[in-house]
């Protein structure tokens, strides 16, 4: 019997937030969403993943779902198609993002960036950063740039 290799995929990340409403509004991106009181789930268009936004273990209205303190996520990566479209869009909505940075050398990885975007627009080469509310960090990631 030849087994399979399974197919693994992250569909839902639970971020631990003090306030369900500010999070979707600070964050909000064209999206299927499903909510209760205090659990908002998002779910990007043509995407497989998911965002949960739950409030922390403290919270005595939602018990069990995280006990990760508000706050404590680290490097979350969203990959956009338009780095720079993705970031002023959320700059309109009052979202402190960081400068636009590249790999350098380009087309290798050394842990080097030099500023601005990729001069190929490569995949997965550009990026920039930015909290949400509650000081969760996220990594915005430029792929597919040049799909037609």
């Amino acid at each position: 019997m030849t087994l399979r290799m399974p197919t693994f995929s992250v569909e839902v990340i639970t971020l631990p937030v003090s306030d369900v409403e500010r999070a979707r509004r600070s964050m909000r991106i064209r999206s299927a969403s499903r909510s209760t009181s205090t659990i908002r789930q998002t779910t990007r268009s043509a995407s497989c993943s998911s965002l949960r936004r739950a409030p922390a273990a403290r919270s005595k209205s939602v018990s069990g779902l995280t006990d990760a303190p508000v706050g404590s996520v680290r490097n979350i990566y969203l990959v956009v198609t338009d780095l720079e479209a993705a970031r002023s869009r959320l700059l309109e909505r009052g979202v402190e993002v960081g400068e636009i940075r590249h790999k350098t050398p380009i087309g290798a990885w050394d842990g080097s960036f030099a500023p601005g975007l990729d001069p190929t627009r490569g995949d997965y080469a550009s990026f920039a950063n930015f909290l949400d509310p509650d000081g969760n960090s996220w990594v915005l990631q430029e792929r597919g740039y040049r799909i037609e």
